[in-house]
């Protein structure tokens, strides 16, 4: 698998958007954020710059207008990015990592079923 970059959790919160909406232009993206965030439009076309520099969004010019796209697929990164949490963490061993989850009560009954459920199924 190829290394993907890093995205800050800002640039992130720009790629659920395109992921969710795209091909989609600056004034959607910038619209929909407004309502999320307390970012001015000027930081969020800075944060879609940045995206483009960093190969994770395309776009085109349709008149006076930028339409996005994104380069890297949504699963494909949150794969990545929940390895490197594993590994850093928890030295890659998933048990270790929910085992912390259930003693600081992290997990609640309706998740330990729906892992259950998720195990139950890889086994049969």
């Amino acid at each position: 698998m190829k290394k993907l970059p890093q995205i800050s959790e800002a640039e992130f919160e720009v790629m659920k958007i395109v992921w969710k909406h795209a091909p989609i232009n600056t004034n959607e993206i910038t619209d929909r954020l407004v309502k999320t965030t307390d970012w001015s439009p000027k930081t969020i076309q800075t944060l879609i710059k940045r995206l483009v520099t960093k190969g994770v969004l395309a776009y085109e010019k349709h008149s006076r207008v930028f339409v996005y796209t994104p380069l890297v697929d949504k699963d494909e990164y949150i794969g990545q990015e929940s390895s490197s949490f594993l590994n850093r963490f928890y030295n890659g061993d998933i048990s270790a990592m929910l085992s912390a989850y259930l003693d600081q009560d992290r997990l609640s009954e309706s998740d330990i079923r729906s892992l259950r459920s998720l195990l139950s199924k890889d086994s049969k």
